[in-house]
């Protein structure tokens, strides 16, 4: 096996937490590996729990500056009290996500003697899940595959010897939730349900089954398969929510298959699929020291403190795989576990929960050259503009558009849950439309930042009416709290409600700094630009407390849990870079002491919130403390089948974790590139291709130690420049030339397509 692109086991699944995912973006399955009975647990992305609706709560507006007036004199519980009743949803929860159902395939041997030499692999490198034993003079085999281009989830069962292959095939698990998964012919399963009523969302999953030898029939609500040589099974599903003859759309999905072998699907399957995969790829040195089995592998970290550097390999390209497998044109973003869940009330809703978790998902996209793959994130951002301008209007009477700290697939905008650190957080639209921003600094397209400027514009117009000014003189925005931390005051009031928390200024700078500079770059906006400069000028910097941290609110109270998962205080580090080791390093010192204090409370325990810390490592270019960190996730937040843990699983550690260990080896904040900043002593050696960087380089280089020889190739003709000893050889091709060496970094003028090679 290779250990650095196959995940693989010696055992079944018990579990869910070691299933293993296979996707095509709208279609997802885990997959067990049963012996006997295998299982796949099945979603469709836009299976959720009912139609859209609005849930502005209509108080709000004449209770603001009541509430505002509250926070101002310290009444804090009083405040609360009213932002629970005039501030949250109605009603309070948004839709949520839930499973499609399970399929069962039952395998019978004859004669059923003991298992041997039982494999359960997914590869990463093709995205072909497979499963094979022996039983007898019999050798089995499955393999599983989940096609985009063909929009079909496919399953092929084979033996060594010919008439062996018996199945039983049925499909349920819903809960008590109606379906029906009747036969509609001797080889096909219609499975159709949904939530229900006018506006719910309802489903249709057609199964069918293709026999190679022997025969199939439909008996109850199963098929079955006799004395087959192989079987192929495929399955479609569509819903209402794309298409109102979904129910057609799902036999159509099935019939544009006839006569397409399984063997087909698959090679296309594979090379729509790396066309993503082999854009970039990193190799680091060693190998390692025994072929085990992945949990295996992850139990040798716990034990001994330290990861073999092909399981760092298998981790980023994992994540890798989990992007391509969950993230496609025409899909929904990756919500809180990406495509995969098991639960008809999964935790947190298994929403897109946007103050930190679903703008993970997507922090590895441009770096990992995997841009396109970021659009459904967009996609639900401009569904979320019509609703978040009502919210913003019904709410808080203030233009532009604005979303609180949750939504779900219908893009809505109003408060969600009933719990006051974390509801009343009007930046969730703000944060996610800087993705649109880093899409831009990473591709330098032009024509998607024109489309894109109205809804830049319109989430920072959100704020030109509800920013208010402080006793200093400073525009903060309140109510709001800082995610999702409780606060002790001096007289020793509790309190998550609060005016100009640290994150909101920071992510509301880096807001009005993208619209100011997409601004210039259209040439459009200059008013507004102007406007926004002046405002900007008024935002509280980032502040330096008592501890020697980084404030995380304008006052600078004490944390209820100084060692809590969020540490949003640092969102000036990563992923914004108004903090930076170069540029800032008296801040960058106190975001240190922040990221210890936390540390040494307990922060961390969370995959995401490690995964978060991680990176925050990386851009304080401390590669030991990155190290550290990344075995930690390995250790404490890591499943046997590598999903990170919150607990329970959410997929967005896996995404920071893979992010992070590219930003120990390229990061390009600021306006430079820099190759190895956090490069742990570990990882001596070793080669990155194909990532990407911001002002739309693509970087490729080997390592030795700090030695480095590189090639960045200009993709859109902008200055480059990159942080290198003076003494670093550098060869040019045409279009580019070295024009001066200043701050300790080469500048150099290109055009598009050029090449510039350096070597130090």
């Amino acid at each position: 096996m290779n250990d650095s692109t196959v995940l693989w086991y010696k055992q079944p699944a018990e579990n869910w937490d070691e299933a293993l995912p296979i996707g095509n973006g709208r279609l997802g399955a885990m997959v067990f590996g049963g012996v006997h009975k295998e299982r796949y647990q099945l979603n469709e992305d836009s299976v959720w729990s009912g139609g859209p609706r609005q849930r502005n709560n209509k108080s709000a507006i004449k209770n603001l500056d009541r509430v505002r007036t509250l926070i101002k004199e310290e009444k804090i519980p009083q405040a609360e009290k009213l932002i629970l009743k005039a501030f949250c949803g109605t009603p309070v929860n948004q839709r949520h996500y839930m499973p499609l159902g399970d399929l069962e395939i039952e395998q019978s041997f004859e004669p059923d003697e003991e298992v041997r030499d039982y494999v359960r692999a997914l590869d990463v490198e093709n995205a072909v899940l497979s499963v094979s034993f022996k039983i007898g003079d019999i050798e089995y085999k499955r393999e599983c595959i989940a096609s985009y281009p063909d929009e079909v989830m496919a399953v092929k069962y084979c033996a060594s010897k010919g008439e062996s292959v018996n199945l039983r095939i049925n499909i349920d698990g819903r809960d008590d939730y109606f379906d029906d998964n009747s036969p509609v012919s001797e080889d096909m399963i219609l499975y159709r349900g949904g939530s229900g009523g006018e506006d719910g969302i309802n489903f249709a999953s057609v199964i069918k089954v293709i026999p190679s030898g022997g025969s199939v029939h439909s008996i109850g609500s199963s098929l079955v398969a006799q004395g087959c040589d192989e079987v192929v099974v495929l399955i479609c599903a569509q819903t209402s929510y794309r298409y109102p003859d979904y129910r057609e759309k799902a036999f159509f999905d099935i019939e544009n298959l006839v006569g397409k072998s399984f063997e087909r699907i698959k090679k296309d399957h594979i090379a729509d699929y790396r066309r993503y995969y082999d854009r970039m790829s990193l190799t680091l040195n060693g190998n390692s020291s025994e072929s085990l089995p992945t949990d295996k592998r992850l139990e040798r970290v716990r034990q001994k403190g330290k990861a073999d550097n092909k399981l760092f390999e298998l981790y980023l390209n994992f994540g890798r795989y989990l992007m391509i497998s969950g993230s496609r044109k025409g899909s929904l973003p990756l919500n809180l576990q990406g495509i995969w869940n098991k639960d008809m009330w999964p935790a947190w809703g298994s929403r897109f929960t946007i103050n930190i978790n679903t703008q993970m998902n997507y922090w590895p996209a441009e770096v990992c050259n995997l841009s396109e793959l970021h659009t459904p994130l967009f996609d639900l951002i401009e569904k979320m503009r019509p609703n978040g301008r009502l919210t913003a209007r019904e709410m808080y009477n203030c233009g532009g558009f604005v979303a609180h700290h949750n939504t779900d697939l219908w893009g809505d905008t109003a408060p969600q849950d009933l719990w006051l650190p974390a509801t009343s957080w009007p930046m969730g639209a703000a944060w996610l439309c800087l993705h649109i921003w880093e899409h831009y600094k990473f591709t330098q397209d032009k024509e998607f930042l024109d489309k894109k400027y109205d809804t830049l514009k319109e989430a920072a117009e959100f704020f030109v009416d509800y920013l208010i000014e402080n006793d200093d003189g400073k525009l903060v925005t309140c109510p709001s709290t800082s995610p999702e931390n409780t606060y002790i005051t001096r007289s020793g009031t509790k309190g998550s409600v609060c005016i100009g928390p640290s994150m909101d200024s920071q992510i509301l700078y880096e807001l009005f700094t993208a619209v100011i500079e997409a601004g210039k770059i259209l040439g459009r906006g200059e008013v507004f630009g102007k406007k926004l400069c002046e405002m900007r000028s008024l935002l509280p910097a980032p502040e330096i407390g008592k501890y020697g941290q980084i404030k995380e609110w304008a006052e600078d109270y004490d944390e209820e849990e100084p060692g809590h998962r969020h540490i949003s205080q640092l969102f000036a580090l990563y992923p914004a870079d108004m903090i930076s080791v170069r540029k800032t390093p008296e801040l960058a010192k106190a975001a240190r002491a922040t990221i210890l204090r936390r540390l040494s409370h307990g922060g961390g325990h969370t995959g995401w919130s490690r995964a978060w810390i991680t990176n925050m490592w990386a851009r304080l270019f401390d590669g030991e403390k990155v190290y550290e960190n990344l075995v930690a996730l390995l250790s404490y937040s890591t499943n046997p089948n590598m999903f990170d843990s919150h607990p329970p699983f959410q997929i967005d550690g896996n995404f920071g974790g893979a992010a992070a260990i590219v930003e120990a080896l390229v990061q390009s904040e600021n306006d430079e590139l820099i190759l190895l900043p956090a490069r742990p002593e570990e990882w001596h050696e070793g080669e990155v291709k194909g990532v990407l960087a911001r002002g739309g380089f693509e970087v490729s280089f080997k390592f030795c130690g700090d030695s480095v020889s590189a090639e960045i190739i200009s993709k859109a003709g902008n200055v480059l420049k990159i942080a290198a000893p003076e003494s670093a050889r550098i060869e040019t091709s045409l279009g580019a030339e070295v024009k001066e060496y200043t701050d300790k970094a080469f500048v150099i003028m290109t055009e598009k397509g050029a090449r510039v090679k350096i070597k130090y």
